[in-house]
C-alpha cells in the first residue's frame, strides 16, 4: 500500500444544476442545489484513499462549520488530517459550481484558509511524514508552499506528481523538481503558449513541457483521452477515453491524478499507471459531486474486467 501525501486545498462545493452555463450578465433559473466536500487537494486525497492508498493531507480550513464538515468527511475516508490546521482569521474555502445538463461545469473559488497554508506549515509537518512514497499537489495553495514541499520531497527521494491547476505561471526551479506533470489543455496552454487541438499540436506541446524540466508528462485531453510522454524513452502513447455516460465532470481531473499516483506507488510503469488513471477519471464523471463521485477500487477493478 503506497503512502501518498497530498499538499492542497479543502473547499466546500456549493453546486447548482442549470439548463445551461450562464453567460456574463445572464441569470439562469437552476434546478437542484447541493453541498459537497471538495477542493482539489481533498478530492485527490479522497480518490487515492478509495483506491487503497494510505493518505495524509496537509492543508488549512477555517474555524467554521464548513471546516468541521470537511475534516469529518476526510476522517471518514480514512485520511490522516493531523496536519490540516484551523485558521483563526480566514474562512474555509468555498467553490461556487454550476453544472449543465451535459455534465459540464463552471467554477468560481474563494480560497479563504487555503491561501493561509504556509511553507512553514509544510516544514513543521514533514518530519512526521518520513515514510511517504509520493507527493501529490494541485495549485490551490500559495506557490511558495508548493515549492517548499517539492524541495523537501526531492531531498527525501519522494516522487513528485504535480497537477498545475488552476493554470498559472510556474518557475523553472519548481518544474525541475517535478517527476510527473499532469496538466489539462488549458494548463498546458498557460505553461507553453501552445495549442493542443490536434494530435500533432498535443505532441508538440507535451515536448515543450518536457523541455521546461519536468521528468515526464501526462496531458489530459478530456473526451480525447490522455497523451503520455515518458521522459526516459521520449515516446508518446495516446490512451483513448472510455465511452461512459457523463453526469458531472467536476473533479474528473482530480480522480485521474489520484489514480495515476496510486498506480505509480504500486509499482506500475507510467503507461500502465496512466491507463489505470484514465479508467478512474471515466468512472468519476458518471456520478454527481466531487468527492461523492470518486470511485472505489472495486468499481475500477470491475470496469477493468470488462
Amino acid at each position: 500500500m503506497p503512502h501518498i501525501l497530498v499538499v492542497g486545498s479543502l473547499n466546500m462545493d456549493l453546486v447548482v444544476e442549470v439548463p445551461a452555463i450562464p453567460q456574463p450578465g445572464e441569470t439562469i433559473l437552476g434546478k437542484n442545489f447541493a453541498t459537497f466536500p471538495g477542493g482539489k487537494g481533498a478530492n485527490q486525497a479522497v480518490a487515492a484513499a478509495r483506491l487503497g492508498a494510505q493518505v495524509s493531507l496537509i492543508g488549512r480550513v477555517g474555524q467554521d462549520a464548513f471546516g468541521d464538515q470537511l475534516l469529518a468527511s476526510a476522517r471518514a475516508e480514512g485520511i490522516d488530517v493531523t496536519h490540516v490546521g484551523r485558521d483563526e482569521t480566514a474562512a474555509t474555502g468555498v467553490a461556487m459550481i454550476v453544472v449543465n445538463e451535459q455534465g459540464q461545469n463552471s467554477i468560481a473559488v474563494a480560497s479563504g484558509a487555503n491561501f493561509c497554508l504556509t511553507a512553514d506549515h509544510v516544514r513543521q509537518a514533514w518530519p512526521a511524514l518520513n515514510d511517504v512514497d509520493l507527493l501529490v499537489m494541485p495549485l490551490e495553495t500559495p506557490l511558495e508552499t508548493i515549492e517548499t514541499a517539492v524541495h523537501l520531497a526531492n531531498e527525501a527521494g519522494v516522487t513528485v506528481v504535480l497537477n498545475p491547476a488552476p493554470a498559472c505561471a510556474l518557475s523553472a526551479d519548481l518544474l525541475a523538481g517535478v517527476d510527473v506533470l499532469v496538466p489539462n489543455e488549458t494548463e498546458t496552454a498557460q505553461l507553453t503558449g501552445m495549442p493542443t487541438g490536434t494530435p500533432a499540436e498535443s505532441r508538440e506541446a507535451a515536448r515543450q513541457l518536457l523541455a521546461l524540466g519536468v521528468g515526464s508528462v501526462v496531458l489530459t485531453l478530456g473526451s480525447r483521452g490522455a497523451l503520455v510522454l515518458d521522459g526516459e524513452t521520449e515516446k508518446f502513447i495516446l490512451i483513448p477515453a472510455r465511452d461512459v455516460e457523463v453526469l458531472d465532470t467536476t473533479a474528473a481531473g482530480d480522480a485521474f491524478v489520484a489514480g495515476l499516483a496510486v498506480a505509480l506507488g504500486e509499482g506500475k510503469n507510467l503507461i500502465d499507471a496512466a491507463r489505470f488513471a484514465n479508467d478512474v477519471g471515466a468512472l468519476a464523471v458518471t456520478k454527481q459531486g466531487a468527492q461523492p463521485g470518486m470511485p472505489t477500487r472495486e468499481e475500477v477493478e470491475a470496469i477493468l474486467e470488462e
